[in-house]
Parts: C-alpha cells; sequence; structure tokens
C-alpha cells in the first residue's frame, strides 16, 4: 500500500519518517516542487519527494498543510474515489495565529468539502511533529493518536495503519463528534499527551 503526503512540514515530515520505519512506500510532496524535498527524501529508504498530484494517486493521503493554503493543496486534484485522507489540518492562520470563522461547522467538514469522494479521517493535529516521528514513548509504551471519522471500513484501515507503524489508535467516533474534541485549539484533546503502557503481569 502506498501513503501519500500533501504538505512537507513538521507533521507530513514526522509521519512520513514513521510510516517508511514501518515498511510503507510513501510519496512526499510540497508546493515548491520535488527538487526541494530530494535531500529530505535520500536520507529516509521507503520515501520519495513527487508531486502532489502523484502523491495523491495514493491508498491512503495525509493532508497536513496550513489552514490558509486548503484551498491551493487540494484544487484540481485527481479522483479521490475510494481513497482514504487524513486529515492534520488545524483551523489557524499562521504566522498571525488567527482563528477563521468556520461557520458553525468543523474543520474537517470544510476539508472533506474539498476532496470529494475521498473518506476522510482527522488524525495527526494533536500532537506536535516530535511525538508523531515517534510511535514508541520513553515510558515503554504507545503514543496515543486520536482519530475519528464518518467511514467504518477507513476508520478500520486507519485503525490498521497507525498499529503497525507503533501507535495506539483511539477511534472517537463521527468525523464531527470527534472533530469537536480534536479541534485545535479549544479542544479537550488538542495538544493532550497520552501513553499506552503494558499491562504489569
Amino acid at each position: 500500500m502506498k501513503i501519500g503526503v500533501i504538505g512537507a512540514g513538521g507533521i507530513g515530515r514526522a509521519f512520513a519518517q514513521a510510516a517508511a520505519a514501518a515498511g510503507y512506500e510513501v510519496m512526499i510532496s510540497n508546493s515548491r516542487g520535488p527538487e526541494t524535498l530530494a535531500a529530505f527524501a535520500a536520507g529516509i529508504p521507503g520515501v520519495t519527494a513527487t508531486d502532489r498530484l502523484t502523491a495523491a494517486t495514493a491508498d491512503i493521503i495525509l493532508l497536513s498543510v496550513q489552514w490558509q493554503f486548503l484551498e491551493a493543496a487540494t484544487a484540481g486534484l485527481p479522483d479521490l474515489s475510494g481513497k482514504i485522507v487524513l486529515d492534520a489540518l488545524n483551523p489557524v492562520i499562521i504566522p498571525e495565529f488567527i482563528i477563521p470563522d468556520l461557520g458553525g461547522k468543523t474543520s474537517s467538514e470544510l476539508v472533506a468539502a474539498k476532496v470529494p469522494g475521498a473518506a476522510v479521517v482527522k488524525i495527526f493535529n494533536t500532537l506536535p511533529p516530535a511525538l508523531v516521528q515517534a510511535p514508541q514513548s520513553a515510558q515503554g509504551g504507545k503514543r496515543v493518536v486520536f482519530f475519528s471519522g464518518d467511514d467504518q471500513a477507513a476508520k478500520e484501515r486507519v485503525g490498521q495503519l497507525v498499529d503497525r507503524i507503533g501507535f495506539a489508535g483511539v477511534d472517537l467516533g463521527g468525523l464531527v463528534q470527534g472533530g469537536v474534541m480534536q479541534h485545535f485549539p479549544g479542544g479537550p484533546l488538542a495538544g493532550l499527551h497520552l501513553v499506552q503502557v503494558p499491562e504489569q503481569a
């Protein structure tokens, strides 16, 4: 299974490294072209630099761009029917840290509208890049990663993905219900770092 990454900021790179370490083939892209990611990709077996249209041909696609670039990142993508889009976006305009008016919707609802046909799963927006890159914690357990979505089959595949990478996945339910809890800023799970430790014999 191939994984595409659109957006090569901190979370995009961290996820690419973690997924590649778990044996996945990862295609990473940004807005500036694959040549700007060549050095990064060359240092990580399993990661190749590409453009966003090619990254969008993968089975699972991580979308991880700053909120103000959502439109540009999703414009003109190929048909995403049957694919899973991992939504790691937070609705904050950087660097001013402006919180946009979402019209009463969750950010994932707006992301889903930009990727018609795809099953959107909200994930990887509540942890900093350093923790996304390191599923195993110093405490000897697995880092907890929260996810939510409306497509149960897609969530099962995402659960398998995060388990293989080494995370402890926690399904929060539907995209709206879970998205409210994952929302940054203000959501109760945003920035929360939990570790699942092995049970003592």
